[in-house]
């Protein structure tokens, strides 16, 4: 993603995949939110194990904290999802960039279902809503049935 927005980087590619740069910011407040979501996962990646302590008058020594460590991991991978919606949105701006190019077979049909429902580059709008879509279409299964569609099930 960075290298995506980066103009120095991106092999002709407006910054920030911004259709007017300086005046629009494209997809950088998305990569600040997908930065921040990925430093609570390095946060919460730390072992719940290193938690455990004494407990029942020291008649049990160890306390597992898996309840903790599966709500931490619950967390990683809603986090996950944010995060793949704002490379998933970010991804589909790069291609609309670079028409009339046309991606492969699994990344086009991905890219189709993301503009039946996110508008492409434009002037700067209020990004939440198109994530919140794109997230409900990783977590119900859309867009892996897209790319398997084009290419096939691994």
């Amino acid at each position: 993603m960075d290298r995506m927005l980066d103009v120095a980087r991106s092999e002709g590619l407006p910054a920030f995949l911004a259709e007017d740069p300086g005046v629009n910011s494209g997809m950088m407040i998305g990569h600040y939110t997908a930065a921040a979501i990925c430093a609570e996962n390095r946060r919460l990646a730390a072992p719940a194990s290193v938690d455990s302590m004494s407990t029942s008058a020291g008649q049990e020594d160890h306390v597992s904290m898996g309840w903790g460590a599966a709500r931490k991991l619950r967390r990683v991978v809603e986090n996950t999802v944010s995060v793949l919606a704002v490379e998933l949105v970010t991804a589909s701006r790069a291609l609309d960039f670079r028409v009339p190019l046309r991606p492969a077979a699994g990344t086009g049909a991905v890219h189709r279902l993301i503009r039946e429902h996110v508008e492409g580059p434009a002037a700067d709008r209020y990004l939440a809503p198109e994530l919140a879509l794109v997230e409900g279409l990783v977590h119900d299964g859309a867009i892996a049935e897209a790319a398997e569609s084009a290419v096939g099930s691994p």
